[in-house]
């Protein structure tokens, strides 16, 4: 495929580089991700240009920058928030920290007496999504404004002529309602269409593999049961052949009620070649008394390396003849810092330093590591996936370890004036506390570790709680969530701190709790509308040695940002009833953050 032919997104280490690209893809034109320092030549190749966000701030010293030369192109250039800020900076604007940082969805409001070839067929208002804490002050000669924000009188500016444009929200999140518009816009005046499609990535990906994997060499695929390892296992068996694909099912002890059998019974069915290895008691020694979220990670990512090894060793398989497969997929590796410019947001367990020097050996096979788990999908229902697969809920490597929060106490005192003095601000009449732990978050596409504000239950809609939830942390950097606690008026008065380990016991307490959520969401239907829902066991209590559990229900497509899912009041009222049944289980939260600030997983 001709360079001039596709569409170029330049990395500046922002968490959606790559769903930029995938979602370019998905209208139909083929994207590829680019470095910073590329040559003139190269950027001169592509057919247009599209320069990401990022973690730095433009005015830093050793920011990300681009070449001088960059700026000669007569190409359309596209630049999303750090890269409409570096753009307008290159070209002679200013850019400041922001005195009203925007995270989440912000309504953009559109000139409607401005022509532009990137606004026809947006709306005059349009929800778009907003991730960043500097802005633009003053705009370069040429360009004029298109659109504006509450906050940001520079949110989509134009230099026509040279078909230049800067935007600070991110078009291509599900989240902006018209954000495929926009990029639909740019496709086209790029006059690239019809390059790519899923169908595309499957041929392309099975000639990959049958060149990548040599025919005396055979994959031993890491399988968790969910769609990423289901759809990674089938593709490899589609590219390779059955009988050279062995799958290895680890149980850490953290799986979920139930999983390892019905997993066994599942994929038995679907001609799976799968082997269980229980590995509980390692994994819960090597675990005892860790607390920090990234250390954990550590342990879970080399102990399963050590397993894999130890089955090879067991199934007599010569380690010269198979390599390691994995059903990573790109948030894996953003989220891991695997760019140049990226800030790392967690550690994947697939993405440990012993795994990390495995790929740059040629020892590991990831033949959906590009894609997005909306891709993962379709691409599971070409291979003949059952439905039922393709839309099961995502659940994470290292299983419940990252939904057991066992961090150390953490009062935060001194956040519960500012917010209480917001609130007063802002007129609500909410009560407000502050969990005496904190929780992984990303903010400005970096990852924050912050505390969760706490809310009582005040009967309101699932709007007013959203508007509540967004102004608290844009507002208060030390807060990066924002729960409340179900059918609670008055907050419990004090919050009592208790320990958890990670090892069996508790491990059956938070499964028994994930077992009786899902059977409320099957029960009223509504496993569908949800993407994926933690249940999280935190070290938190309105009694003491007591715990707590965190309801995180959230609809997304890609992962990359989400939003708290509303539930029907009766359900969250009836779940958080029988929870409340678990004796040790003395407080319920619903997590009312959308993603970013929160991650999707508390760890």
């Amino acid at each position: 495929m001709k360079s001039d032919k596709k569409i170029a997104v330049v990395d500046f280490g922002g968490q959606y580089a790559h769903l930029i690209a995938s979602r370019v893809r998905r209208i139909g034109a083929y994207t590829e991700i680019i470095s910073n320092e590329e040559s003139i030549e190269t950027y001169q190749s592509y057919a247009g240009i599209i320069l990401s966000g990022g973690p730095s701030s433009v005015y830093e010293y050793g920011a990300p920058t681009l070449p001088k030369d960059f700026l000669d192109l007569k190409l359309p250039v596209l630049g999303i928030c750090y890269g409409h800020q570096l753009l307008m900076q290159k070209l002679g604007g200013s850019v400041v920290p922001s005195p009203n940082k925007e995270y989440g969805p912000a309504t953009l409001k559109v000139d409607s007496q401005t022509q532009s070839l990137l606004t026809k067929g947006l709306s005059r208002e349009s929800i778009m999504w907003m991730s960043h804490g500097d802005e633009v002050e003053s705009l370069p000669e040429g360009f004029e404004v298109l659109g504006s924000s509450a906050d940001c009188q520079y949110a989509f500016v134009a230099n026509e002529e040279k078909k230049w444009y800067g935007i600070q929200f991110h078009p291509e999140v599900t989240h902006s309602v018209e954000g495929e518009i926009l990029l639909r816009n740019f496709v086209s005046l790029c006059q690239v269409s019809n390059t790519w499609s899923i169908d595309l990535f499957l041929t392309e990906e099975i000639e990959r593999l049958q060149k990548q994997i040599p025919l005396d060499q055979n994959v031993f695929l890491l399988v968790s049961g969910g769609v990423d390892s289901s759809v990674a296992y089938l593709l490899l068996a589609k590219a390779l052949g059955k009988h050279r694909v062995k799958g290895l099912l680890v149980d850490t002890g953290f799986m979920r009620k139930n999983e390892v059998s019905d997993l066994k019974n599942h994929l038995s069915k679907m001609d799976f070649d799968l082997n269980v290895w229980d590995a509980s008691e390692e994994f819960y020694t090597k675990l005892r008394g860790k607390t920090e979220p990234e250390e954990k990670r550590k342990v879970v990512g080399d102990l399963f390396i050590k397993v894999q090894a130890e089955a090879i060793s067991t199934f007599q398989l010569d380690p010269k003849s198979w390599v390691l497969g994995q059903g990573t997929i790109y948030p894996d590796t953003i989220e891991s810092g695997g760019t140049k410019h990226s800030h790392k947001i967690k550690t994947h367990h697939n993405r440990v330093p012993a795994i990390q020097k495995m790929i740059e050996e040629g020892k590991v096979v990831e033949p959906i590591s590009q894609l997005y788990k909306d891709e993962v999908r379709d691409l599971g229902r070409r291979l003949g996936l059952p439905e039922v697969w393709v839309e099961r809920h995502p659940f994470p490597g290292p299983g419940l370890v990252v939904r057991m929060i066992s961090s150390l106490e953490s009062p935060g005192n001194e956040i519960l004036p500012k917010v209480e003095s917001f609130l007063k601000s802002m007129g609500s009449k909410h009560s407000a506390g502050i969990l005496p732990i904190q929780s992984v978050g990303v903010q400005g596409d970096q990852r924050s570790y912050a505390h969760a504000c706490v809310l009582n239950d005040l009967n309101l809609d699932w709007k007013a709680y959203d508007s509540v939830s967004i102004a608290i942390t844009n507002k208060i950097k030390e807060v990066n969530r924002v729960v409340f606690m179900p059918g609670l008026a008055t907050l419990p008065k004090e919050f009592f701190y208790t320990k958890i380990e990670l090892d069996r016991h508790t491990s059956d307490l938070l499964r028994e709790a994930d077992f009786l959520v899902n059977q409320h969401l099957f029960t009223a239907g509504i496993h569908r509308e949800i993407w994926q829902m933690p249940v999280v066991l935190v070290p938190v209590g309105s009694k003491a040695k007591t715990y707590g559990i965190v309801l995180r229900p959230v609809e997304s497509t890609e992962a990359m940002t989400a939003n708290f899912y509303p539930m029907d009041q009766n359900i969250l009222k009836a779940m958080t009833k029988d929870l409340h049944k678990l004796s040790e289980i003395s407080a319920v939260f619903y997590d009312l953050t959308h993603k970013p600030p929160g991650t999707i997983e508390w760890e």
